[in-house]
């Protein structure tokens, strides 16, 4: 992915020049969260729920917004980034916040460095896959549920290694398990199942991220008179379901083909990708 500048704390500077600092918090200590947003047609999408989950995470993570930082002033410097860097059709965007330098486990500030970066992408537009995933069971590493683990903080280890277990074991994806053995998300998105044109979800209190693109999915639903339960999902669930599907910011909507020897239809799948790219384009 090639681009010419990226955002540091407001100011663009050419890619080729940035380096990280010294004590920067988020490479030491993985104190830092980030969010990742999709462009369409040049256009940033679905700002307004990335926003309010980032405000969340301040919150969260007791970290001091930079001064003007709001929903409109943060746009308009993403805005300037993706326009610098040419984008005129898909695209992502990576926000990455980190607390500033300073203090061991203890920061001395909770103050903020950003940092956003913006890339071109093949696919203008979401699009289903028309090969279906080969999933199952990450096993090694349970997610422990916490008041966190709703959050893109920068603990990503246990997807980084769920990643790797799925590259080994020729799989698209993997579906992670919390500690009470609940399944809850892939390595890199949300789960929906579809059991008689119902979807069903794992709920947030159940330690899976508060996906952006899973509320949209939701919401679509809702908007269209498709059923939506959240609630606990287990291995049954996925042998008795007739569609699985995950879902994050940047790809959308990607259908789970097959988990170990059960083989799914993508119907409802298609239909719910159809709203999603009506939704962005109307």
């Amino acid at each position: 992915m090639n681009s010419r500048y990226v955002n540091n704390n407001g100011v663009l500077i050419p890619t080729e020049s940035y380096a990280i600092k010294a004590g920067n918090r988020g490479h030491l200590y993985g104190d830092g969260f980030f969010e990742s947003i999709r462009i369409i047609n040049g256009r940033i999408i679905n700002f307004e729920n990335h926003y309010k989950r980032i405000k969340n995470t301040f919150k969260v993570l007791k970290m001091n917004p930079p001064i003007n930082f709001t929903q409109d002033s943060v746009l308009q410097e993403i805005e300037k980034l993706v326009e610098s860097n040419d984008i005129k059709a898909g695209g992502k965007v990576r926000f990455s916040i980190d607390r500033k330098p300073g203090g061991t486990y203890l920061p001395r500030t909770n103050d903020v460095d950003y940092f956003i970066e913006a890339y071109p992408l093949a696919n203008n537009n979401f699009q289903l896959n028309e090969a279906g995933y080969k999933v199952d069971l990450y096993n090694d590493i349970k997610k422990n549920i916490t008041y966190l683990s709703n959050y893109k903080t920068k603990n990503g280890l246990i997807y980084v290694m769920a990643k790797l277990y799925a590259k080994a074991n020729n799989l698209d994806d993997v579906l992670l398990q919390n500690d009470k053995l609940g399944i809850i998300e892939s390595s890199s998105a949300n789960l929906f199942i579809v059991s008689n044109g119902v979807l069903y979800t794992p709920a947030l209190d159940s330690g899976c991220l508060g996906g952006t693109m899973r509320m949209q999915v939701i919401n679509l639903a809702i908007a269209n008179d498709i059923k939506v339960y959240e609630c606990i999902i287990t291995p049954q669930n996925l042998l008795t379901a007739d569609e699985l599907f995950l879902t994050n910011a940047i790809d959308g909507i990607m259908w789970i083909g097959k988990y170990r020897t059960k083989e799914y239809s993508n119907d409802s799948v298609r239909k719910i990708v159809n709203l999603l790219i009506r939704k962005w384009t109307e």
